[in-house]
């Protein structure tokens, strides 16, 4: 173990680490410089000292004055769907409008992430991280932050969830809460109204917390309408599980009444198929339900009834909680909730 020199209060520098790896100072930088060339075994020498004496390289005179860096991390599992590009572009405008800058980190096509990335981010020592992903858990992140107290978005059944997966070690992380109750709620209640009694439900992924939530969600709501169980369309999100899945869904399936979709670009591949590929009429033969309300949603081809998220709420609250944070960082968990509601258009009606 390398003792950290001068006592804890002492802030480590790059001489320290390159004197205790004895390597040069040159060597420490290109360390924390993924693209700098370097031996895998020095690379992973040179961070686990650094680690070891909390050691992260400097990106600003100021910030080592102001202990703020005015950078806000976010960790995506993607860039180019629909929501995650409109949210990023959203909330990187509200942000940018606080004095802040942002800093992406894009997660592995399995929603895990490279601990050499979250090393670098520590280099970064943003002064507030958001994660998009739940595979990343708050024990795991806090580990690679300074200060920082990560913030995650949380989606839940029951009124009180902390977010805690069972069994994980208690970490001081602040919450998004997304309350999808009250919009699926009122979704289920169009779709009984119209007499709707085969709704088939077209997934996301399996391990999406949101997906589960989302799922679970529709299951009590139609149970406590005496509809039964949704019939699962497995998907992924994707507009290509969408289309794929409502075809085999009337071609080997029985069909349904209805399709509740997990996301809007996944209803938008059911809504293709049953008018293109089954020629079945929207929404007098079935009905469609998204979720999201993207920009896309309104488009006049597909004019999707979808419970929303209301983006600019979202992207509010996202902020409040940084400034809320940075103002009192030794706050307990911190915690904003946004709520969903039904929008009515062409697929249900």
């Amino acid at each position: 173990m390398t003792s950290r020199p001068n006592g804890s209060s002492q802030r480590a520098t790059a001489e320290m680490v390159a004197k205790a790896a004895q390597v040069s100072r040159a060597a420490v930088s290109r360390a924390f410089n993924p693209q700098a060339p370097l031996k895998p075994e020095k690379r992973a020498r040179i961070l686990k000292i650094a680690e070891e004496l909390s050691y992260t390289p400097d990106r600003a005179a100021r910030a080592l004055v102001t202990r703020r860096t005015h950078l806000v991390g976010m960790i995506v599992p993607d860039v180019c769907s629909p929501w995650e590009a409109q949210e990023i572009d959203a909330l990187t405008t509200a942000l940018q409008a606080e004095g802040f800058a942002t800093l992406l980190f894009k997660t592995r096509t399995d929603r895990s992430m490279d601990e050499t990335l979250l090393t670098y981010m520590r280099g970064f020592n943003p002064d507030s991280v958001i994660a998009f992903i739940e595979n990343v858990r708050p024990h795991i992140l806090s580990r690679f932050l300074d200060r920082a107290v990560p913030i995650y978005v949380n989606y839940f059944i029951e009124d009180g969830a902390d977010g805690l997966q069972p069994g994980e070690p208690r970490t001081l992380f602040d919450r998004l809460d997304v309350d999808q109750w009250e919009g699926m709620e009122q979704a289920v209640a169009l779709l009984a109204g119209y007499g709707c009694r085969r709704i088939a439900y077209l997934a996301g992924k399996p391990d999406s917390f949101a997906e589960q939530a989302r799922r679970r969600t529709l299951e009590a709501l139609m149970a406590k309408r005496g509809l039964g169980h949704p019939i699962v369309i497995p998907g992924d999100f994707s507009y290509d599980a969408g289309h794929a899945g409502t075809i085999d869904l009337f071609r080997v399936g029985e069909g349904a009444d209805a399709i509740f979709a997990a996301n809007d670009e996944s209803a938008f591949g059911a809504l293709d198929a049953l008018r293109h590929e089954l020629r079945l009429r929207v929404p007098e033969d079935v009905k469609v339900i998204g979720f999201d309300d993207i920009a896309q949603s309104h488009w006049k081809s597909y004019n999707l009834t979808t419970v929303k998220v209301d983006l600019e709420a979202r992207v509010r609250a996202l902020v409040r909680l940084i400034l809320r944070r940075l103002k009192d960082p030794e706050a307990p968990a911190l915690s904003e909730t946004v709520r969903t509601r039904l929008v009515v258009r062409g697929t249900v009606g």
